[in-house]
């Protein structure tokens, strides 16, 4: 029987939202060998990427929102933030998606099972993934509109991986799980994705002025700051990214015993046969 005390990392019942928070912390800290990793790996990617645009629209460190060329040129940059950011919590959020269901079922998955490429849907995860950040760069260009569609797509990749449903029906299944109980999902996605928005700034801003402060870096040197903040904005998202991609998968399941019974069927299902229960998604 899995575990069904506070230090589970997903119980088979709903949970409260502090519960969810807690839960996700939980399956990043079983699971950040990998996640953490991983993480790091697209933390450093994304920022080496938005390098060179950051310097051609004349932003500057340490918040890379100061001396910008016109207020266009920082929406278009918020919006590439944006899109970047859905990519990578959708990419991890396929290994913290599985780890989250072998958790719910009583175990702890493995960084191998987590790795090994048969049956993670890798090649959808990364369209749908690409997809996403699309979607979420046209929001974000649109204002408001971002908030709702960053609501809407905290599934996509745990449809992929763990209710196993074709490509084309994974965004539309993500949706209508986010609207569904009066968009609970959705509101502490978005809490959740705040939170960490605060912590992050906060920690990162913090960081690179105590830095400053110290003597330990002129932020007033260009060249020094601009490699401060990328390395500093990069550490942050390594641990942010991957607790954002967790968040989803256990808001996932939750959301599933809420609304389609999951919990009951597992206590219902005779020993052997929780998997295939776990797979068959209301679709």
């Amino acid at each position: 029987m899995p575990d069904v005390g506070p230090t589970a990392v997903l119980p088979r019942r709903p949970l409260t939202v502090g519960e969810l928070l807690d839960s996700a912390v939980l399956l990043l800290r079983t699971q950040g060998r990998l996640l953490l990793p991983l993480g790091a790996l697209f933390a450093v990617g994304e920022q080496l990427l938005l390098h060179p645009l950051r310097l051609a629209a004349g932003v500057e460190p340490p918040s890379w929102l100061l001396g910008v060329d016109g207020f266009p040129a920082l929406w278009f940059l918020l919006a590439l933030g944006a899109a970047s950011e859905a990519v990578i919590v959708t990419l991890l959020g396929n290994p913290a998606a599985r780890a989250a269901g072998a958790a719910l079922l009583g175990r702890r998955a493995g960084v191998r099972e987590l790795l090994r490429p048969r049956g993670a849907r890798y090649g959808a995860t990364l369209l749908l993934a690409l997809l996403v950040g699309l979607v979420m760069m046209l929001a974000g260009l649109m204002g408001p509109l971002w908030f709702v569609a960053y609501a809407l797509f905290g599934s996509v990749a745990a449809a992929l991986a763990v209710d196993r449903v074709p490509v084309h029906r994974a965004v539309g299944r993500a949706a209508r799980l986010a609207v569904r109980g009066g968009g609970q999902a959705g509101a502490v996605r978005l809490l959740g994705y705040l939170g960490w928005w605060i912590l992050r700034v906060g920690l990162g801003l913090g960081v690179l002025t105590g830095l400053d402060s110290l003597d330990l870096i002129d932020l007033d040197d260009p060249a020094v700051a601009q490699v401060a903040a990328i390395t500093v904005w990069a550490g942050v998202n390594t641990v942010a990214y991957p607790a954002l991609a967790c968040l989803d998968a256990v808001i996932h399941l939750d959301n599933r015993m809420r609304t389609e019974g999951l919990d009951i069927r597992l206590a219902r299902s005779p020993a052997g046969i929780a998997e295939p229960v776990l797979l068959a998604a209301d679709r």
